[in-house]
């Protein structure tokens, strides 16, 4: 009988010591508590957000912070910075070539009340422009004071594998026009060989910025 309370003892201990040794759950990585409502600044007629996208629905932080990439005609957003991940935690980058002929509102990743700009709305901003750094960030400052928006440099996503080029170096923000087949319509701007700026295309599975303007529906 000793010999079996003993047992159970040495037992009962045992579990106590396993249960105390478990491995502790990593606590998950805080979200930012970005916000999904901003004051705007008219420029030419148009409401133009003062912030990029950041995850869908929302806006980033602050002016010269570059928010998150998006392909044409699709809501999910991908990091600006190294590791590559999705605003729906995906990592493998989405090589096919979003369908469409208009970025569909179903689709559209600015907050609500706002949505992503058409080619003419994007193109009425290269009028007045200026080259700035802003707190450590380059960018372009556009419109004339006090009416003024800052876009950062941000650069963009490969479309074949989602690999990060020309941040800080290279500006493109999506319009809602499709171009062609597998490409869309956009404002790029670059600091490097004298500087340009300009509406080009560029490939619509490409992870790009996005500058919301105030929607009027």
């Amino acid at each position: 009988m000793k010999n079996l309370s003993f047992l159970f003892c040495l037992l009962l201990s045992s579990s106590i010591i396993f249960v105390g040794c478990k491995d502790k759950e990593t606590p998950p990585e805080p979200t930012p508590n970005y916000p999904t409502t901003d004051e705007g600044v008219n420029i030419n007629g148009v409401i133009w957000a003062t912030r990029n996208v950041a995850a869908p629905g929302t806006f980033a932080l602050k002016p010269e912070d570059f928010g998150m990439f998006y392909q044409w005609n699709r809501r999910v957003g991908w990091s600006s910075t190294e590791p590559l991940k999705g605003s729906n935690n995906a990592k493998t980058w989405d090589t096919s070539v979003p369908g469409g002929t208009v970025w569909e509102q179903a689709n559209d990743p600015c907050p609500k009340g706002w949505r992503v700009p058409t080619f003419d709305e994007l193109q009425s901003l290269i009028a007045h422009f200026t080259w700035k750094d802003k707190n450590g960030v380059t960018g372009l400052l556009l419109g004339e004071a006090p009416n003024q928006i800052f876009l950062p440099a941000a650069g963009w996503r490969y479309q074949e594998d989602g690999k990060l080029s020309s941040s800080m170096n290279l500006g493109y923000y999506w319009s809602n026009s499709k171009s062609g087949d597998g490409w869309a319509w956009g404002f790029e701007f670059s600091g490097q060989d004298g500087g340009y700026y300009r509406m080009t295309t560029a490939f619509q599975a490409s992870g790009r910025s996005i500058r919301c303007v105030k929607s009027t529906e």
